[in-house]
């Protein structure tokens, strides 16, 4: 006797889940749509109130299936707990849905006045449920008030223009659901009904279609984007010089790090020879694409003053007319040195750009003097300063990346650090020094949030 409960036992179990099973399926596939959603929302770039509000409706919506199969009624013991479970999770679902409808702007000005009343009536039902159990009352006060949700976002989905495709093609999900939800809660006031569910996988499958084409739209736009943004790097690159020429009198290396694909900071050798040298470096205001295409312009404007390279002051005057009125808002601040190995002379002038260094004999000294920016002003003025040249004189001219990198402390590499860096090794080649300045300055960096330049100049004639 006893084996033959057991068998019906059995047999009883196996048949309430072939029944259930189609739900049971749909419940963990809902509760799954939702796990993700809530994933992608909080570890994505940016927090998305859509995928949130999205993730919390799917998972309950997927864990309300569980708890209405005859299934889990045989198998969870029977409590007043878990009878008012099933009546508040059914109250609780249509909370996270008025949400999402109306991130998703789909409820319209009616539906948006009903948000928080409805909101309030089916928070009050879910704890009426605990301690009141359930009571046939709030079954009827549950259907009508998610009747006249699903009610109005129907009257915005019907008479609402559809912007796009994608528009469309959510709106036939969505008024599957809606239409089969209505059925079910009309239905559902004289006898059970279970066609909702199916709306549902309807509507997320139009969701899960349109964010896969959008993917794929997306994914197609950048790779564009890529392809363009290697296009201009390479042709920034092409602008700058790839060294300067072998001279009798001076050795230049140049280092130039991008924060970016593209950037703003630019240098030129607007002069070079055995006798006389010209180094220019700018730099933008800003970061990527902007900044380039003014650096772009920065380039033309050097190469437009080629009859000023002896006179840094008048080259800088040349340039900032040149720009004056085509950088849009974004100026300019650049440096230039004019070097002469037959008088022993350097000419320098700068507009707003950090002074040039000068080591000389194992001492660092600053070379200033400075003007208004380039871009800004139609009326500037530059004046410019001479110095003597003696053999060994190191000269560096940099962009403000250089002193302003920080650590993970806020703290900035700063002028002493580029001066001991420079005192402390002045027996490296023009090169190698280079090398070190950018090394160390990336080193200290906690992250690269400008761009980086650097010439270094050796006057070697005795």
């Amino acid at each position: 006797m006893d084996a033959k409960a057991v068998v019906l036992t059995a047999d009883e179990l196996l048949r309430v889940f072939h029944q259930s099973e189609i739900f049971l399926l749909l419940g963990a596939a809902f509760a799954t749509v939702g796990i993700v959603s809530a994933a992608i929302s909080f570890f994505g770039r940016k927090f998305d109130p859509l995928l949130f509000w999205l993730a919390i409706f799917a998972f309950l919506y997927g864990n309300r299936l569980w708890l209405q199969t005859s299934l889990l009624g045989l198998i969870i013991p029977n409590s007043m707990f878990f009878r008012s479970l099933r009546p508040a999770a059914n109250y609780l679902v249509p909370i996270p849905a008025f949400f999402y409808f109306d991130a998703a702007g789909y409820l319209g000005r009616f539906g948006r006045m009903l948000l928080y009343p409805l909101t309030a009536i089916m928070a009050s039902l879910v704890i009426c449920a605990f301690i009141f159990g359930p009571l046939h009352i709030f079954d009827i006060v549950n259907n009508f008030t998610v009747v006249v949700g699903l009610l109005a976002l129907a009257f915005y989905f019907i008479r609402a223009r559809a912007p796009d495709k994608d528009f469309r093609i959510i709106r036939v999900g969505l008024l599957a659901f809606v239409i089969l939800a209505l059925w079910d809660n009309l239905a559902g006031l004289y006898r059970a009904a279970k066609l909702e569910p199916f709306g549902f996988l309807i509507f997320l499958i139009t969701l899960g279609y349109v964010a896969a084409r959008r993917s794929r739209d997306r994914d197609s736009q950048l790779a564009a984007v890529h392809k363009e943004l290697a296009v201009a790097q390479e042709i920034q690159r092409s602008i700058l010089p790839l060294a300067f020429p072998p001279s009798r009198s001076f050795r230049v290396a140049a280092r130039y790090a991008p924060m970016r694909s593209v950037a703003g900071d630019f240098y030129d050798f607007p002069l070079t020879g055995d006798d006389e040298a010209g180094l220019l470096v700018a730099d933008v205001s800003g970061h990527g694409v902007p900044a380039a295409l003014i650096a772009s312009m920065v380039k033309l404007a050097a190469a437009s003053q080629r009859d000023n390279v002896s006179d840094p002051a008048a080259f800088l005057a040349g340039m900032n007319s040149v720009l004056c009125g085509n950088t849009q808002s974004q100026f300019v601040t650049a440096a230039y040195v004019h070097l002469n190995a037959v008088t022993a002379e350097m000419r320098y002038a700068a507009a707003a750009h950090p002074p040039m260094l000068l080591l000389r004999d194992g001492e660092v000294s600053e070379v200033t003097e400075n003007g208004l920016m380039l871009g800004a002003f139609d009326t500037a003025t530059y004046e410019m300063v001479v110095y003597p040249l003696q053999p060994g004189d190191r000269l560096v001219l940099y962009t403000d990346g250089i002193m302003e990198a920080a650590n993970d402390k806020a703290e900035e590499f700063g002028r002493e650090r580029l001066c001991a860096l420079l005192s402390n090794a002045p027996m490296l080649s023009h090169e190698s020094i280079a090398d070190l300045i950018l090394t160390t300055v990336q080193r200290w960096s906690a992250a690269q949030e400008d761009d980086l330049t650097l010439l270094v100049c050796d006057y070697q004639r005795g």
